[in-house]
Formats: C-alpha cells, structure tokens, sequence
C-alpha cells in the first residue's frame, strides 16, 4: 500500500501544520532553544566519552563494602 513512506509533499504538510499551530513568532525561538540543546547534549555525550570507563559503583560505595555488607546478613 504505503510504497515510499515519507514523500516532499507530506513533509511540506508537516511544516504548514507545524507553522500553524505555534505560529511564526515562535517559530525562531523554539529552533534556537533546539539547537542549544543539542549542543549541550554534544558537549555531555564528548565528556563522557573522554571520561572513560571508570563508572562508580551503584551504590556510590566501594564494590568491597557492598559484598562485606551480604556477608554480614
């Protein structure tokens, strides 16, 4: 039935659709608040690649005082 899903034309509907309901004004202001997110996302997603693999443990406490709290149960 549906043989290229997304065609120019729908995409142009979304737009109008999108353009209409939050109106021009705001338009600007939602793409820069956008972009600034994904920025922020970049900047975060670098950060922890560059950190490595050293995770904490979950508890926040050393793996050896968990398994010493299982021992004293």
């Amino acid at each position: 039935m549906v043989r290229n899903g997304l065609e120019p034309w729908h995409l142009l509907i979304v737009a109008i659709v999108i353009i209409v309901l939050f109106g021009s004004k705001k338009l600007p202001d939602t793409a820069r608040a956008v972009g600034k997110s994904l920025r922020i996302l970049k900047s975060e997603a670098t950060a922890m690649k560059g950190e490595g693999a050293t995770h904490p443990a979950p508890s926040g406490r050393a793996p050896s005082e968990v398994a010493g709290d299982d021992a004293a149960r």
